[in-house]
């Protein structure tokens, strides 16, 4: 218990000052640490200054860079940003799903080549219901629901089916969504979403936002460090359906859609970003399933443009739809306005757009960040909105680390009173708890809230715990005549069943709370269990390699305590 070999010293050596770097870039600017920062476009003053200051550190850092160099992440509560809670409305989730399976529906009734033989008329969708007429139901009834059945997906990884078959009068067919589908499908639903979201805010994967789920239809957006909940709302707001349409820009069609509120067979009248309105096919050439990437560029202006590429079969689709149709206008269509509607002068190989317009780089940015993510399968719902200041913030993480000194000043007097220099042995691994616990945090770059801080203060206490009921077993043994190597060894033997008992039940209920909590709550768990791991460290090794070290070189008769 009390022998300590090389390798052991080395051992524990190591993992304090592993500690130590990752802790220490807390103490630094990300400028200072070599950290470049992002051109988010803003033209505001203070956010140009700022990022000229910090590239300008970054260029002159002289911080290796084999050295750590991730700070603490900060969450919502301690930097300030915007909190929104979303929901998703299954049934029309369940109506937009229904509706892209129209087409499946319309091809398995044109097998055989029968094209209108088994549909009186084109089906009618209201809402979640699809409902189809036969054109002679005592023959075709029996059949027409067989081919519907093998169309019918299941949803997700379940194997919950989409639709209900209904027939009523022997002639209707009506497909209905089960409140059983609409639950699978929001379930499903909500994962996407939350991918599709994380993607739309932070394209480039280097914020702190994070996107926790609430129940099956409810999801929570975290944005530390945003000021603007509009630009949020804004970019959640579109649905992200992108298509590319032929074009029809006859000044006198466009007229008399607008006059009469109809258009030809198979074109819609849709508004132009620029102002104006265009006649476009209803059934476009492509759509945003085919883009690949997405990104902000500039024109040959030098003015912000979104640069995007299609897949291959896309790419080929698209060379042949621009050699047959030279001389023809096409229409990039995002949520039902047209974004660009460009001349074809010559086919365009490679599959490479480009969407020109008066955009300013943090709307080419959105814009692109929405492309990209994809179509969102329903709207969202905004149910609660907060934004917290950076002032107030700031106040949480002085009024934090206030109590977490105080609290290490108090507990250490305690100690240094109750058990003299051992226990200013334990005060010396009380720190190197705090160091400890802060590594762990920079470096699995977990997100500090303040129920975190709360958790830190939590483990401070928690982590001189051990050490009490170490050295009070150490005071008995020793007042039972034994000498301070075999006291310690005795108090370390003894009290470790008790102390493994009470952290072991500590940590289950922090993982509990991470696991049902979400947001502070998950913080508050992750920062406890943490500390947990990390006070066992410092009260059974670091505390005892102390006190073995003062034993073997001052090699006192009796331990003052």
């Amino acid at each position: 218990m009390l022998n300590f070999p090389r390798w052991k010293v080395v051992l524990i050596s190591f993992w304090l000052l592993l500690g130590t770097l990752l802790a220490l870039p807390n103490l630094f600017s990300e400028g200072f640490l070599g950290i470049e920062p992002v051109d988010t476009g803003s033209q505001d003053p203070r956010d140009v200054a700022a990022y000229e200051q910090q590239l300008a550190e970054a260029e002159a850092s002289w911080w290796p860079g084999f050295l750590p160099n991730n700070k603490l992440n900060l969450g919502l509560d301690l930097q300030g940003g915007v909190y929104l809670l979303m929901a998703i409305d299954p049934t029309e989730v369940a109506t937009n799903r229904l509706n892209t399976i129209q087409a499946d529906v319309r091809d398995v009734f044109r097998q055989r080549g029968d094209r209108e033989g088994i549909m009186r008329q084109p089906f009618v969708q209201s809402g979640d219901r699809l409902t189809i007429e036969l054109n002679e139901p005592e023959r075709q009834l029996d059949d027409a629901v067989r081919r519907l059945r093998s169309i019918n997906p299941t949803i997700g990884q379940t194997q919950t089916e989409l639709f209900d078959i209904n027939v009523s009068d022997d002639r209707f067919i009506q497909l209905s969504v089960p409140n059983s589908a609409k639950n699978a499908l929001a379930a499903d639903a909500q994962g996407k979403m939350m991918e599709i979201i994380r993607r739309r805010i932070d394209p480039d994967g280097v914020s702190e936002i994070s996107i926790t789920p609430q129940g099956d239809a409810r999801i929570i957006l975290e944005a530390p460090g945003e000021a603007d909940p509009k630009r949020i709302k804004d970019i959640l707001s579109q649905a992200g359906r992108l298509t590319f349409n032929m074009a029809n820009t006859s000044d006198s069609a466009i007229r008399s859609a607008m006059e009469t509120g109809r258009t030809l067979r198979g074109e819609q009248l849709v508004e132009q970003m620029e102002g104006g309105f265009i006649l476009i096919n209803r059934v476009p050439e492509l759509t945003g399933a085919d883009i690949v990437t997405a990104n902000r560029c500039f024109d040959e202006a030098n003015r912000p443009a979104v640069c995007f590429r299609l897949n291959g079969a896309a790419a080929n689709k698209f060379y042949n739809l621009t050699a047959r149709n030279r001389g023809e206008i096409f229409s990039i269509v995002l949520d039902d306005v047209s974004m660009s509607a460009p001349r074809i002068n010559e086919p365009i190989p490679g599959g490479s757009v480009q969407i020109t317009g008066q955009f300013t780089i943090e709307e080419a940015d959105d814009l692109a960040a929405i492309i990209e993510a994809g179509e969102l399968p329903a709207r969202l719902n905004f149910l609660e909105e907060r934004t917290v200041g950076p002032g107030l913030g700031q106040e949480s993480i002085e009024a934090g680390s206030r109590a977490s000194i105080i609290g290490i000043i108090l507990v250490g007097i305690f100690m240094m009173i109750a058990y003299g220099l051992i226990g200013g042995f334990a005060v010396g691994s009380l720190i190197a708890n705090i160091v400890l616990l802060l590594g762990a945090l920079s470096g699995l770059g977990a997100t500090l809230t303040l129920p975190g801080i709360a958790g830190i203060i939590l483990t401070i206490g928690m982590a001189v715990d051990a050490n009490v009921i170490v050295f009070e077993r150490v005071r008995e043994e020793q007042r039972s005549g034994r000498s301070p190597a075999t006291a310690l060894q005795a108090g370390y033997e003894h009290a470790f069943s008790a102390i493994l008992d009470a952290n072991v039940t500590t940590f289950i209920a922090a993982s509990i709370l991470y696991l049902i909590g979400s947001g502070p709550v998950k913080g508050f768990a992750v920062t406890l269990a943490i500390g947990i791991v990390t006070s066992v460290f410092t009260a059974f090794v670091v505390t005892r390699w102390f006190t073995v070290m003062y034993l073997r070189t001052a090699r006192p008769k009796r331990l003052a305590m």
